[in-house]
């Protein structure tokens, strides 16, 4: 029902743009977000947005350089990832839940991750 995409190998300073298809259901009412997991670290959460008014959210190291969006007609959501760092390296997960929460416990679905790789 989520589907991620779009990530890669980048040099620091690259950009990528990560996309989520969504599919099987309406997302209407719900906030989907973009959480990303580094090796041996925490699930964390990177940038959130409300399906239905498209109100935002960022993780304060992340503000400035991404950008999440949705895309109704193409059922997706996207995050633009500019100006990325050698910690910006995880594997990025699409998510969905009722709930703003920073908890990924709190989200109903999940995408399988795409790998962000930035060298330095």
């Amino acid at each position: 029902q989520l589907q991620a995409s779009g990530g890669g190998l980048v040099q620091a300073g690259d950009s990528l743009r990560l996309s989520c298809a969504t599919s099987g259901r309406t997302f209407s009412g719900y906030v989907l977000v973009w959480f990303r997991q580094a090796p041996e670290k925490e699930r964390e959460l990177v940038a959130g947005i409300t399906w239905s008014g498209g109100s935002t959210f960022y993780a304060e190291s992340v503000k400035g350089r991404f950008t999440i969006s949705r895309d109704k007609a193409q059922n997706a959501v996207y995050l633009q990832m500019n100006s990325l760092k050698p910690e910006d390296t995880a594997v990025y997960y699409c998510g969905a839940g009722l709930v703003q929460a920073t908890n990924p416990r709190q989200y109903d679905y999940w995408g399988q991750g795409t790998q962000v790789t930035v060298s330095s």
